[in-house]
């Protein structure tokens, strides 16, 4: 599994006509030949291809370093496998050395015994696997020009290696599996208060994919261990799994996300204000969760999210003959028929957030892109190209909301109008 990921960690993906292009025949062999396992490696694939680790950094990129919490072991707060949990820090500086942020790492979940024992021989289970140098790129960026308003905060990306979107919190010792999400979130940020988050006058979590989902089901904790007069926000990027019917009508994200919950111990650490009136399962499903969240929240997501459409829309388990695989691969090629049914998805989507949008405190910005991650990739953060909704790019929608400059509300038109889209293509 190490060499398969280290494979993809260094694929070349090439920029073309606006848009991002995987050229492997093995990218599509891995789809046909899906397992229970592969579901959630599918995740950490397109999260690889989406995100910084697949693309090489470019040249002026800032590398930085692992810090494992070395207290974390005495407090059950280890990976999947029982090794120490981490993160990386760049120090901020200037106007934003009492500022930080906190971006939650992604990387799909496991929901049985057979797919976490996978997992924690890999990056996403095991610290032995963390690269020992990242490059922080987009939202993580050190440089003004790539990220305007967060580029000199201090800025952190806590690894991910539990499954569960940093909430669960059990074992399964005959299988030595490790189920202490929650605990690595709170070991990691204890450490990092002790040196010197607690001082912050500004904090932002933020999160991609399925560490979207977290910084959802965590903002509100974030916002407690600040004093009142701490700016506290939160962020979350493609992290609005929606609780959707595939193409054949079956559930397969909810029934996926039932195993996790059950397996891992989430229940007990999902908001109460969702699990009093709902089952657990749906409470892991942001649509359930976020018009009781007390944080200014911000949802960043692509209409026809990339991985909700290849993963939880139109898996091979709801598409046996292969109808959707040309149309998953390139959205280019897809025919009407499933354009409208995308549509729906849309929709359905924005249905979700209508009740979240009327607030005040909240922030909106729904592309009409198929993508998935948007903030750390600085194609799709901050370039002369980026993505954009009414001229203002999704770095500049960010913090004009974080800084309380302008109330950021901001939906796309449906798909095809949108031109500025950096649409991911499979060949």
């Amino acid at each position: 599994m190490g060499k398969f990921m280290g494979f993809w960690g260094v694929i070349f993906i090439g920029f073309l006509l606006s848009k991002w292009v995987v050229n492997s025949f093995e990218f599509e062999e891995f789809f046909d030949n899906r397992t229970e396992v592969s579901f959630l490696e599918s995740m950490s694939l397109l999260e690889s291809v989406y995100g910084v680790s697949a693309v090489a950094a470019p040249p002026n990129a800032l590398m930085v370093g692992l810090t494992l919490v070395q207290g974390a072991a005495a407090k059950g707060a280890v990976c999947l496998d029982g090794t120490l949990p981490g993160y990386h820090l760049h120090r901020g500086f200037g106007t934003g050395a009492n500022s930080w942020l906190i971006q939650l790492e992604g990387g799909g979940w496991c929901n049985n015994i057979r797919s976490c024992v996978y997992r924690k021989k890999t990056r996403r289970g095991s610290s032995t696997y963390f690269e020992k140098i990242i490059p922080f790129t987009g939202i993580l960026s050190n440089k003004a020009q790539e990220n305007p308003d967060f580029f000199n905060w201090n800025r952190v990306k806590i690894r991910y290696c539990d499954g569960a979107s940093f909430t669960g919190d059990s074992e399964n010792k005959a299988a030595g599996l490790q189920f202490r999400g929650q605990r690595i979130w709170l070991a990691a940020i204890e450490d990092l208060m002790s040196k010197g988050m607690r001082y912050a006058h500004q904090a932002l979590l933020s999160g991609c994919s399925a560490g979207g989902l977290a910084s959802i089901l965590h903002c509100d904790e974030f916002r407690n261990l600040f004093p009142r007069s701490t700016k506290v926000k939160c962020l979350s990027d493609a992290g609005l799994f929606m609780d959707a019917a595939d193409v054949s009508g079956g559930r397969t994200i909810r029934n996926f996300f039932a195993g996790v919950v059950s397996l891992q111990g989430v229940q007990r650490n999902l908001p109460r204000t969702c699990t009093n009136h709902l089952d657990p399962t749906s409470c892991f499903f942001p649509q359930n969760l976020i018009a009781n969240i007390r944080t200014p929240l911000f949802i960043l997501n692509a209409a026809y999210d990339s991985w909700q459409v290849q993963e939880s829309l139109a898996p091979p388990t709801a598409d046996p003959r292969g109808n959707w695989r040309d149309c998953k691969l390139n959205n280019a090629r897809c025919s009407a028929s499933q354009i409208q049914f995308l549509q729906g998805f849309r929709a359905h989507m924005l249905n979700a957030v209508k009740g979240f949008a009327a607030s005040r405190q909240s922030g909106l910005f729904i592309n009409s892109c198929f993508a998935h991650c948007q903030s750390e990739r600085q194609d799709t953060w901050f370039a002369d190209d980026s993505p954009v909704i009414g001229n203002k790019a999704v770095a500049i929608a960010v913090g004009d909301w974080y800084f309380d400059r302008a109330n950021i509300k901001a939906i796309d038109c449906a798909y095809p109008c949108d031109k500025t889209c950096h649409n991911l293509v499979f060949r």
